[in-house]
Formats: structure tokens, sequence, C-alpha cells
């Protein structure tokens, strides 16, 4: 006879398998086949008798057969069925598998199921025969107990502890697994902790979804001596990675851990994230990066330093296939920042995270040059100065909030599209207000993160690189649900020109855009590039070209409208008709021209000003100013020409947008075939 095999521990069955008998249900059987105590339905009382006796002896051989053998299986019999075996006979009865029911084992060990043998399916089923039947027992087999009855439908067998090996099995992966939660030691988190920071693994509990980490490589140890290094050895030499869930999105995550010789990147470390990264890239999964270390791990030489090679390289094949996000929550020196420069975003803290290339007493020796950590390499240096830092929050859970928002506007990777919400009408914000937003006179200023506000769905606007170059504003935002890019001129800040740092957060933002499917949103009131020896000495013209080329080779949805001003040069390269923009509207307010009335006239009229009367000069360019303003600084002038395609109220860009992008959503990139161009960096 065969063993029922176990069942699987669910509730609900298959709709498309047929159901199971209870345990203990005898599966109806033809009556020549059904058997009681091993014995056929209807036979003689003297056969039957004899065949009873067989039974019973062969059975009796069996049982003493198996108390002479080691036990098999571990689980003991419970001692109704052990009763019951001296009972039953070798019955052809065949039995539903028991349904095992599962209990909640999260916290403990699960006991394996060991499955039911034939000794005791049949002593069910011989107890369910002797009291669910009428047919006489025979005279010459055992009684049976009540205990038989026991092994009824009722029961079900009942999970055992492991054995003695699985024991201590289990007792040691405890202990490793406690011991991967203490990282460099207990003194040291408390030291950690001290400085206001987390441990890599509070780190990763607090970003991720709970319980959704799934650690890889966590028992790995450096293999390198001299220095002291081969009398300290600690599980996952103090990196941690692996994959988990982001508002039920799957990500990839690594944090390095300071409490092991500072977070210091190893041989070990450059393996275990460039596994990560690489499996990262291949299942299109956000690679998030948290960083505290002092840098290369100096005792392994060379190692350490090839290891940060490798990691550059797959941050370097990751990118444009998935999002890659940095956040510096502790000290980042020497090689080790190029890795987050390589990233897509870099995230901050306030007086924790620092990044330089050479530290200050390095400065000093070399150049005589004192400044202090946070001056040299704070979150301020790299939101305001160098723009590094994409983003800067308070403290490591305001990083993680930032975070997980950041990614809401983001798509897994290159090949999908960006996470969309459903149009609510309730985020629909007062677009009416725009026909009030700019102001009489051309040289007044405005605030276009309001007008920004007014076109995309309330509260759904998220700046990146607010404190950088603020001339120019970059973020994400919604139109009825739908995620955009959007980029646009400050008038506030120096009128909205361009200049170098300008020309870099809008290019290197375009491009990101472009690599992850996001349509690009375009504001333009700009009076040109910013003049001055010292832009032109460092490059202006090499900076500008930059937003020429991120625009010309965008190949995602581009939509632009042109709010004031659009002068010259700065026309052309804010998102104009003429580098492929898809679509382009202008307010009645728009001005595009080469440059504006006033200088205009002091080229064009230079002579004619120079020979009217002194005291009749400044009507006479007023006069002239007037006649360029109305012949070339509007709209329409452009649109006749097929510059622009439509001349619109302000009160009707949100819908107007929102159409043109409906209208391109299935837009299909086209370009010459190349290896890939040479941007001007």
């Amino acid at each position: 006879m065969t063993d029922s095999p176990v069942a699987p521990p669910s509730a609900t069955p298959d709709p498309g398998t047929k159901p199971r008998p209870r345990v203990g249900t005898a599966v109806s059987k033809p009556a020549s086949r059904v058997k009681m105590f091993g014995v056929p339905v209807g036979t003689t009382v003297a056969g039957a008798a004899v065949l009873a006796f067989r039974a019973w002896s062969k059975r009796r051989a069996a049982r003493q057969k198996k108390i002479a053998a080691p036990p098999s299986p571990p689980a003991p019999l419970e001692p109704s069925e052990t009763q019951a075996l001296g009972s039953a006979g070798d019955g052809d009865i065949s039995l539903a598998a028991p349904v095992v029911q599962r209990t909640d084992t999260s916290s403990a060990p699960t006991a394996p199921v060991v499955p039911p043998t034939a000794d005791t399916t049949e002593s069910a089923a011989a107890g369910d025969h002797a009291e669910g039947h009428d047919t006489p027992e025979s005279p010459n087999a055992p009684e049976a107990s009540n205990d038989s009855e026991a092994a009824s439908d009722t029961q079900t067998p009942t999970p055992t502890a492991p054995p003695a090996p699985m024991r201590a099995a289990d007792a040691t992966v405890a202990a490793q697994r406690s011991a991967l939660r203490l990282g460099g030691g207990q003194k040291r988190i408390d030291a950690q902790h001290a400085r206001g920071k987390l441990t890599a693994r509070e780190r990763i509990e607090r970003l991720l979804d709970r319980g959704s980490f799934e650690e890889m490589a966590p028992y790995i140890q450096h293999r390198h001596a001299g220095f002291g290094l081969e009398k300290e050895h600690h599980p996952g030499d103090g990196v941690v990675t692996g994959f988990g869930l982001i508002e039920g999105r799957r990500v990839a995550v690594f944090a390095q851990d300071f409490t092991v010789r500072g977070g210091s990147f190893s041989e070990v470390q450059a393996q275990k994230v460039g596994r990560l990264l690489e499996s990262a890239a291949t299942a299109g999964l956000p690679i998030i990066a948290m960083l505290d270390s002092v840098g290369a791990r100096i005792q392994e030489g060379v190692w350490s330093l090839a290891g940060f090679g490798d990691l550059f390289w797959h941050n370097t094949q990751a990118s444009g296939v998935v999002p890659q996000i940095s956040l510096m929550l502790g000290p980042c020196a020497g090689g080790a920042v190029y890795s987050p420069g390589l990233t897509d975003f870099v995230m901050m803290t306030r007086g924790s995270s620092y990044m330089f290339i050479t530290g200050p007493d390095v400065i000093k020796t070399v150049t005589g040059e004192e400044v202090d950590v946070e001056t040299l390499g704070g979150a301020h240096t790299h939101a305001a100065t160098s723009g590094v830092a994409h983003f800067v929050a308070d403290d490591e859970n305001g990083a993680f909030q930032l975070t997980r928002r950041l990614l809401g506007y983001l798509p897994s990777n290159n090949a999908d599209d960006p996470p969309d919400l459903e149009p609510d009408d309730r985020l629909t914000p007062n677009d009416a207000a725009l026909d009030q937003l700019i102001p009489e006179s051309a040289a007044m200023a405005y605030d276009v993160r309001d007008a920004i506000r007014l076109i995309v769905d309330r509260d759904s606007f998220l700046e990146v690189h607010e404190e950088f170059a603020p001339n120019a504003v970059v973020g994400f935002g919604r139109l009825h649900g739908r995620v955009i890019a959007l980029i646009a001129n400050q008038p506030t800040h120096l009128a909205g020109v361009l200049d170098i740092n300008a020309s870099d957060k809008i290019a290197r933002f375009i491009r990101f855009a472009d690599a992850f499917n996001i349509p690009i949103v375009t504001l333009v009131d700009c009076p040109g590039f910013l003049p001055g020896a010292g832009q032109e000495h460092q490059g202006i013209i090499r900076h500008g070209a930059k937003i020429v080329y991120a625009y010309s080779e965008a190949t995602v949805p581009k939509v632009s409208v042109v709010l004031r001003k659009a002068y010259g040069g700065a026309y052309i390269v804010m998102s104009s008709k003429m580098i492929r923009t898809d679509v382009c509207f202008a307010w009645p307010t728009a001005e595009i021209a080469v440059m504006g009335p006033k200088g205009a006239v002091s080229i064009l009229y230079a002579k004619q000003l120079a020979a009217a009367a002194p005291g009749a000069r400044d009507a006479e360019r007023a006069r002239l100013e007037g006649e360029f303003q109305a012949q070339f600084n509007t709209p329409f002038a452009a649109a006749s020409s097929g510059h622009i395609d439509d001349v619109i109220y302000p009160r009707e860009t949100r819908a107007r947008i929102t159409a043109a992008l409906e209208f391109l959503k299935d837009k299909q990139p086209a370009s010459l075939p190349k290896k890939h161009g040479n941007i001007p960096l």
C-alpha cells in the first residue's frame, strides 16, 4: 500500500482539482474489494477467521521488526495510534491525504511535517469502520480499544520537534544572525547612535516597507592579512546588500556599515555591491545606495582601489538603464565620491554628511589653505555651490521620506513608464490665476514656481537642485496623474538668464527625463545668456551647448510655453521648434526676438538717435522702441512664421499641455544610427 501524500497547507482547495475526502473517510469501492480488518466483506465466518488470523500474524511480525529497527520516521506516534496498530489488519481501504493545519511560524522554526504511514492510516480506517458500520467482527481478531476510535476524521497529525542535529543547526543559524545585527559590536553601535546616526540595518528597515528586505551574502568576510586584519573578521564586511519593497515596488539597496572599520570600502564590499548592481540592472530595479564610509580600506592596498574601479564600472553600466539614488548619510572621501557622482540623484543630510576628494588636512599641507569640513564638503556646499547634491534633508528620516517620494515619480527602468496615478479633479489648481501672473512691466519679476503650481496637479511639484543655480527651476510634477519633467527660467534670480551652472543643471535633468521616458514641459522667460568675461573664460559656450545637445537628443514628448521673454540664443536653446520640440505655445505676453527693444534700437537706430536734438533724443528712443515692440516682440509674429504652434490664454495652459501630451504619448524615437554622440562636456 502506498502512503497518501500530504496535502498542501492551504485552507482553500484549488478550484481546478477534485475535493479530497476528510481524514479517516473511506473512498467508496465495489463490495468485492471492500475489506474490514483485512477480510473481504461477504467472506464466510470460517474463512474470515483464517484470513483474519493470517493478517494478524503478519501485522504482529511487522510490528516486532519495527521495534527492533531504529525509529523512522522520528515523529513519535500518539498512544491511541500505537494501540490501534494491534487491532488493524492489512486492509486495502484508500484514505484521502490528511490536511495539515498550518500555524503562524514567523517567530519559530517550522517542524517538518511527517506523512502518515500505512500503519497510521489503516488504523484510522479501522477505527472508522468499527464505529460507523454494523458488520460483525471476526472472533479471532483482537478487540479494538476505545483508543482506536481517536484516529477518526477529527484527528490531524501533530508536528513534532526537529531531531537533535537540526536543533543544533537552528541554534547555530540563530547565533550567526544575531552576530550579523551587531556589526562591529555594541560599543561601536552606541557610538554611531551617539552621533545621531542609524546603523546600516536600521536605515534599511526605515527606508523599505516593513518586513520586505531580503539580504544577500550576509556572511562573506575579507580575505586579507596584515595590519591586524587577520585578527578582525565581521560577517558582511561592512556593507549590507539585498532587495526589498518601497510602496510595493521592488528595489535594490545597499548600506555601508560604519561600525565595521568605519565602513571602509574593501575588495569584498566591491564584490557584494557589484553583484547587487548587476542583478538590479538585469532585473530592471532601481538602485538605492546608503553611503557612510571613511573611504578605501588602506590595509588592503590595491585590492580596495580595484574594488572602486569595479564599482564605477557597474554604476556606468546601470546609468540610463535603472534609476540610481545615493543617500549620503556620513562621510565620503577620496575616490569613494565618484560612485555617487555617477548616480542620478545625490541626497545629503545637514550636519552629518560630507563629500570631498581631499580632506582639510591634505589641503592645508599642500596649499596652506585652512578650511573646515562643513565648508569644504558639507550639505549646503554641495547643494548650493558645487551642485553635486540634488536634495538636502534635515536628518536621516527626512532623507528616507524624500527618497520614497522621489521614487514615486520614477519608472523602475528605461523600458518602463513612469508610475502615473488616476486623475483626480480635486487636485486641479485654480489655473484662472495664471491670467494675473505676469506683471504689467517687463522689468518686474515674478516667481515661476507660482506658474508651475498653477499648471500641475495640486501639491505634486517636487523640485530638484533647488539651491543650485536658482535662475533655473527643474523638477517633477503631474498633469491629471501623469508624470512630467518641468524646466523653467526663474525671473526672480538674475532675471532668469542662462549661465554656466544653469546650463549644466538643465542639460543633466533633460537627459535623465529622456532616459526614463518622462515627457518634458518647458516654461520660457529668458532674456539671454549671462554676459561677462568670467563666464566667457569659464566656457559658457561649451556649457550652453549642453542644453542645445540635450534638447535636440531627447526623444520623449516635448512641449514648451513662452511666458514672456525669449531673446536671442536663449530662445533657440530653451526647447524651440528649431531643435525639434513637438508643440510650442506662447502666452499673449510673449516677446520673441533677437533681443529686447532697448538693445535693438540702440543698434539699429544708432545714427538716427545721434542726429536727434539732445532734448528730443529720449522721446525719439521711446517712439522707436514702441515701434520695434509692436512689430517684432509679439507672439503672433513668431506664430505667423510657424515657430509657435498657437498663442493661448494663460488659463488654458494646463488643458493644452495635457491634450498635447495625450496626442504625443505613443511617440516613437527616430534617430540616425550611431554608437553615441559627443556631448560638449
